[in-house]
C-alpha cells in the first residue's frame, strides 16, 4: 500500500538510499530541505521537499510529520542536539497512530581497543557500557522506543557501519591514506572491528519495519564483519603498495582525530531480532567488493594529483 512517507536527512548518504527505495516501492516521499539547493537536489530526486530547519525552524517540520503516514529521522546532526528533536517529534505524534522510525548506530557501543580486537558483541536486548561520546543517542533512544506507550508506533534502528555507492567509509579512508603516507595504513594490530551493512539491505530494514516493526522495538542489522588489518591488505594489494601500522598520534594527522578514533575502535554486533521478527536477510554479504572502485582508487593519488583532476572537471 501507497504511503506518504517524511524522510528527515534525504538528501544525506543513508537517507538518499533510503529515499530510492521508498520511491522504488510506490510511496510518495517528503523531504526536508534547509537551503534551495538542497530542495532543488530532492525535487531532481523525484523527494517533495519541504522547507524547514531542526535548528530553529521546527514548525514545519512537525507539522509535515503529523500529516505524514510515516515518519523516518535519517539527519545527522551533533549528538548532543538529537533529545531535544527528538522529542519534540514524538510529542508531536503521539495518539496519532503515525509510524516513526529513528536512525541511531552501534556506535552507542563503541569499544575504544586501540586496534585490538574485542571478543564483546551485542544483540537488541543486550546490556552494554555507553560510549560517552554517543550518552545522548542512547536518550533519544529511550525516547523514541518510550514513545510507543503514547499512542506512537515508534521504533530504532541500529545499523552499524553502513557501506555501499558513494560511501566514505573504512575503505575510502584507507585508499585516503595511500596518498598521505604511500602505504596502506590501519592503526595498532588492526584487529578491531565494526559489523557492517550494505545501503540497499539497510533500506530494505525500513521497509520491513514500516510494514510489520512492533512498536517500541529495536532492531539490529548485521551482514558480516572485517578487521580494518584486512580492509588495509587488499587495498595494498590493489595499489601494489606496502601497508603500515599507526600509532594513535599518527592515526590521527592520517585519519583525523575522530576517523582515528572510529577506525581504531570494536562495535560488533548481532541481530536476532531483526531477522525473527521482520524476516530480514543481508543480500550484500562482502565489504570488500568495494576494492578497485575507481571513485575510492583515486583517492590514493596525490593531493595536487586530485586538485587537478577536479580543476579540470567543472
Amino acid at each position: 500500500m501507497s504511503q506518504n512517507i517524511f524522510l528527515i536527512g534525504a538528501s544525506g548518504f543513508v537517507g538518499s538510499a533510503l529515499a530510492r527505495h521508498f520511491l522504488a516501492d510506490g510511496h510518495r516521499v517528503l523531504g526536508l530541505a534547509r537551503t534551495d539547493r538542497a530542495e532543488v537536489a530532492l525535487r531532481t530526486a523525484g523527494i517533495s521537499a519541504v522547507r524547514g530547519d531542526l535548528d530553529g525552524d521546527m514548525a514545519p517540520v512537525l507539522a509535515t510529520a503529523r500529516s505524514a503516514d510515516v515518519t523516518v529521522y535519517a539527519a545527522q546532526v551533533a549528538f548532543e542536539r538529537e533529545p531535544a528533536i527528538i522529542r519534540a517529534l514524538c510529542e508531536a505524534l503521539a495518539g496519532g497512530g503515525k509510524t516513526f522510525v529513528f536512525l541511531s548506530g552501534s556506535g552507542v557501543f563503541m569499544q575504544r581497543t586501540g586496534g585490538a580486537w574485542s571478543p564483546d558483541s551485542f544483540a537488541e536486548d543486550d546490556t552494554f557500557m555507553p560510549e560517552p561520546l554517543a550518552l545522548p543517542r542512547v536518550e533519544a533512544e529511550g525516547i523514541v522506543r518510550a514513545a510507543a506507550q503514547h499512542g506512537l508506533r515508534s521504533m530504532v534502528i541500529r545499523p552499524p557501519l553502513i557501506w555501499g555507492p558513494g560511501d566514505n567509509g573504512p575503505v575510502a579512508s584507507v585508499y585516503r591514506s595511500v596518498a598521505l603516507t604511500g602505504s596502506a595504513c590501519y592503526i595498532g594490530a588492526g584487529l578491531a572491528a565494526y559489523s557492517n551493512v550494505h545501503s540497499a539491505d539497510l533500506a530494505r530494514l525500513f521497509s520491513l519495519a514500516v510494514e510489520r516493526g512492533k512498536a517500541g522495538a529495536l532492531y539490529h542489522a548485521v551482514a558480516g564483519e572485517i578487521p580494518y588489518r584486512w580492509i588495509a591488505e587488499a587495498v595494498a594489494r590493489d595499489l601494489g603498495v606496502k601497508t603500515r601500522s599507526l600509532t594513535m598520534d599518527e592515526a590521527a594527522d592520517v585519519f583525523g582525530p575522530f576517523g582515528a578514533l572510529l577506525l581504531s575502535a570494536c562495535s560488533r554486533s548481532r541481530d536476532p531480532r531483526t531477522r525473527a521478527e521482520l524476516g530480514w536477510k543481508p543480500t550484500r554479504l562482502d565489504l570488500l567488493s568495494e576494492i578497485g572502485d575507481p571513485r575510492l582508487r583515486a583517492l590514493a593519488n596525490p593531493p595536487s594529483t586530485q586538485q587537478s583532476i577536479q580543476g579540470s572537471n567543472p
